[in-house]
């Protein structure tokens, strides 16, 4: 199969990104490139439609997951599992220089780079998450499509390899925020060190459930400190940043066109949400509690906006007025990436380790955090490697949702149709959590 590198040559006025840094996936082309582009617009179209069904059947049905927990701790962890390390590293090093370059990609020029950056991250985006965490905490208890064997399989396999994804993306983009460490572009062998260390205490931290809770709201915490320690050195006012954030608007102005693929690298981000829809989905619905479906929907699309809109306006200050950062803001951005990176994988690691019975009560705990670890730095490398593509794990997320819809049409339409309630066994008792390791 032949391959096509994507370039793209950008400034260094940041200090993060060299100029002519290379994309960090390949692209099929030919017909395998139209093939890729329907299946993505096949795929949103119908998550999209299952998202609207779900909320018009079931719009005030009281949604409990298996331990929940009060909402804002529930937006935080949707928040700090749901987004990994590339909002930290991408729109800087990356996103705007591309968005700007109307030149070379015309298709970025019908609004501005910070309504585009949002329109990959923020708002209707997250109605994938909205889909599949219902589906998990209400329904699926009653089909269990999840529980079938093959299913099961390829289900923990997506997990892992997006997982893997996840830290590739550190690995690769780590360099060009440690620039103390090497040349700023060199991956050395020290990057691999930090990151076999981070999945290894994400493994740990995986071991309890109670860290969840901390590790998502201190990684919340710590974001938020990292938006104010950034706006700060800027001298961005008010009025400054009300007149950046401002741009947003072109994204509102212009949502339909963030629906399907606007070019290769939108298509790309889709692919990357597909896949973490999936799992996002099976871990974050434990933790609803009791809000009804519309409520789901309306905290998932408007609460992560929040952050995302503030947080990418005062880097798109730093873009247009050329400001540097500094070696003390690159180390903090790291950080925060850093503690991203932890929440992510404890996230997912905990959701295949419990779906596969690789728990610690069975194998014990220096097994588990060393087996896990060991694992996933291997596939993080092969994914760093370009031997595995995050587009594969997507599409397979695609088929999973359409083998569950026509199973649930086949098997299960009568009892779906027939839900009125959360699962009887889900109580809304905020303290369950405490009890579960």
């Amino acid at each position: 199969m032949q391959t096509l590198i994507i370039t793209i040559t950008v400034s260094n006025n940041n200090n993060i990104a060299p100029p002519g840094r290379q994309c960090v996936f390949l692209r099929p082309i030919h017909w395998e490139v139209k093939f890729m582009t329907y299946l993505i617009s096949a795929g949103i179209l119908l998550a999209f439609a299952l998202v609207a069904f779900c909320v018009i059947k079931w719009w005030n049905l009281e949604v409990v997951g298996v331990t929940p927990v009060p909402l804002f701790t529930f937006i935080a962890i949707l928040f700090t599992s749901g987004l990994d390390v590339g909002l930290i590293m991408f729109p800087l090093a990356w996103d705007f220089p591309l968005y700007a370059d109307v030149e070379n990609n015309p298709a970025y020029g019908f609004t501005n780079p910070l309504a585009l950056e949002f329109g990959f991250w923020g708002f209707l985006i997250w109605g994938f998450y909205f889909l599949t965490t219902f589906y998990f905490c209400v329904i699926e208890p009653r089909v269990k499509f999840f529980e079938i064997p093959v299913v099961k399989w390829i289900n923990n396999i997506v997990i892992i390899g997006t997982c893997a994804f996840t830290g590739a993306l550190f690995l690769i983009y780590l360099p060009y925020y440690a620039t103390f460490m090497g040349d700023g572009e060199t991956v050395i062998p020290a990057f691999y060190v930090i990151t076999f260390l981070v999945i290894l205490f994400a493994a740990f931290s995986s071991t309890d459930i109670k860290y969840v809770r901390i590790l998502s709201l201190g990684s919340t915490g710590l974001f938020m400190v990292l938006i104010l320690g950034m706006w700060a050195y800027s001298g961005m006012g008010l009025g400054e940043f009300a007149g950046t954030a401002g741009n947003i608007g072109g994204y509102f102005s212009n949502i339909h066109k963030f629906v399907l693929p606007l070019t290769d690298y939108h298509e790309f981000y889709l692919f990357w949400w597909f896949a973490w829809s999936i799992m996002i989905g099976q871990f974050t619905s434990r933790f609803v509690g009791g809000l009804k479906t519309w409520q789901v929907l309306a905290a998932l699309l408007i609460f992560p906006s929040i952050p995302l809109g503030v947080w990418f306006s005062v880097l798109y200050y730093y873009h247009l007025n050329e400001i540097p950062t500094t070696l003390f803001i690159n180390v903090s951005m790291m950080v925060v990436g850093v503690v991203f990176v932890i929440n992510s994988f404890d996230s997912l690691i905990r959701l295949y380790t419990d779906n596969l019975n690789l728990t610690t009560k069975r194998f014990g705990k220096l097994p588990y955090v060393l087996g896990n670890a060991v694992v996933l730095f291997a596939l993080t490398v092969a994914f760093q490697s370009q031997w595995l593509q995050i587009q594969w794990i997507g599409a397979v997320v695609i088929g999973l949702y359409v083998s569950c819809l026509i199973y649930i049409f086949a098997v299960k339409r009568n009892e779906v149709m027939a839900i009125e309630a959360s699962p009887d066994e889900n109580d809304l008792d905020f303290s369950k959590i405490e009890a579960v390791h």
